[in-house]
């Protein structure tokens, strides 16, 4: 009889341990979803007057990143009118300022009709296992090749700054965007983080935003001009903070 409680107890707690690894088993599948890379913020503009950063082929669909592999595969999307388009990461050692999130080709840039004096964009890494990788991998060595044949004054950067001064003469959107620190779960939580950006930086304009009863984010803003934003932004590096993401303000 004790035996055949002994073993009872022995295949509920079997089973228990089964579930448990079931569960934590989809529970990292699920943190790994929601925790690949995505960033909205301003994109640097490959052109020829960057001659201490390696030479990006304008026709070509790569990019320059600071965190993601080579050979990565990435959305790129232009907020403002929707238009997006799949880039590979050509390398993530060329240098350039962390306030950039990217190095985008003129190729790109003009496909997504990027305002380069205000080149705003989000970029989501897109998973290994994604059927997008399979069908563009063919797709981006075909590009290169076309792009290394292809004459050097295949697109002029000359006809770009034209189109775009003709741009700016009929802007009239406002520019006002803001940093975006963390999002926290806790109020508390969130204002310790804002004072210790108080207490480490010389930045003052902190504000903590409260989205639902659950998510407080911590924002730097807002910012009027592209120079100041940009000054904020490098203060910020001293904490050392992995992905800080620029909102504009709508």
């Amino acid at each position: 009889m004790i035996f055949k409680k002994l073993i009872s107890i022995f295949l509920c707690l079997f089973i228990f341990g089964c579930t448990q690894n079931l569960n934590t088993v989809s529970n990292k599948k699920q943190l790994q979803f929601k925790t690949r890379y995505q960033n909205s913020g301003f994109a640097l503009i490959y052109n020829d007057e960057l001659s201490m950063m390696k030479s990006l082929e304008s026709r070509s669909l790569e990019i320059y990143h600071k965190s993601l592999k080579k050979r990565s595969i990435v959305k790129i999307t232009n907020p403002e009118n929707g238009k997006y388009l799949l880039a590979q990461v050509r390398s993530n050692r060329v240098k350039f300022s962390s306030f950039y999130n990217s190095v985008l080709s003129q190729r790109i840039a003009e496909e997504l009709e990027l305002d380069i004096f205000e080149p705003y964009i989000e970029i989501i890494s897109v998973p290994k296992n994604s059927t997008f990788v399979a069908k563009k991998a063919k797709m981006f060595e075909e590009e290169r090749e076309v792009a290394e044949k292809a004459p050097v004054d295949g697109i002029q950067i000359n006809d770009l700054n034209t189109k775009e001064k003709r741009k700016k003469n009929i802007k009239t959107k406002k520019f006002s965007y803001s940093i975006k620190v963390a999002d926290f779960y806790y109020k508390d939580t969130a204002k310790i983080m804002l004072d210790r950006i108080k207490n480490d930086t010389s930045l003052d304009n902190l504000s903590i935003v409260k989205l639902s009863s659950t998510k407080y984010r911590v924002i730097i803003g807002p910012f009027n001009d592209i120079k100041s934003l940009k000054d904020s932004f490098e203060k910020m590096n001293i904490l050392n903070f992995e992905n800080l993401e620029i909102l504009k303000n709508v």
